[in-house]
């Protein structure tokens, strides 16, 4: 690799990610103010997804919890991919494709939200948790990769990527994440000062 190859790199992501921001605009902001209408109905978000994935929605969740620029009220938000005794033993005592699913079945009510990340759109957990959240009558937001996965099937709302490298699905759903997250940290704080 050299610095060309880097760049080449860089300018494919940053077109990407502007080709994604204006493709689906409209789809960020219904999901937004989706996941405002949940908080506000007294639910919570339920996060999951696998690797570089399982990171994105520990990310998030702290950003809902805690912030992402400015602090506002704490909303409630979970990682499934974060607890390692749960998710061992779910693997062990049941099957890897479980892990997260039977965390629905223990964490999901009717009117909270689930969040699921899979690059590819075809990861078994994953789809088997959005089966779980429709059992349980829960709205299922999904990032993905290239769009008519099966999980994109399976969600209320989907925001693909159409890329085929792994990475640069990654860097267009961090974009997205953050977008979601800000746009519900200035709902809450343009309700806390309306002026």
């Amino acid at each position: 690799m050299d610095s060309k190859n880097i760049q080449t790199i860089f300018n494919e992501s940053a077109r990407l990610i502007e080709y994604c921001g204006t493709q689906y605009a409209d789809q960020l902001l219904a999901a937004g103010a989706e996941m405002i209408a949940c908080f506000g109905q007294g639910g919570k978000i339920l996060i999951c997804g696998n690797g570089g994935s399982a990171a994105e929605a520990q990310h998030f969740a702290a950003e809902l919890v805690n912030k992402l620029c400015v602090y506002r009220r704490a909303l409630p938000a979970v990682s499934l991919a974060t607890d390692i005794a749960t998710l061992t033993s779910i693997g062990n005592d049941l099957d890897f494709d479980s892990i997260f699913s039977r965390q629905m079945e223990a964490l999901g009510k009717p009117g909270d939200m689930l969040w699921a990340f899979s690059t590819s759109g075809r990861s078994p957990n994953v789809l088997k948790a959005c089966e779980a959240a429709k059992t349980l009558g829960m709205r299922i937001l999904c990032f993905t990769g290239m769009p008519g996965s099966p999980l994109e099937e399976l969600s209320d709302r989907a925001l693909p990527v159409p890329h085929a490298d792994t990475a640069r699905v990654q860097e267009v759903h961090l974009c997205y994440g953050h977008l979601l997250c800000l746009q519900i940290e200035r709902h809450y704080l343009k309700q806390a000062d309306p002026h």
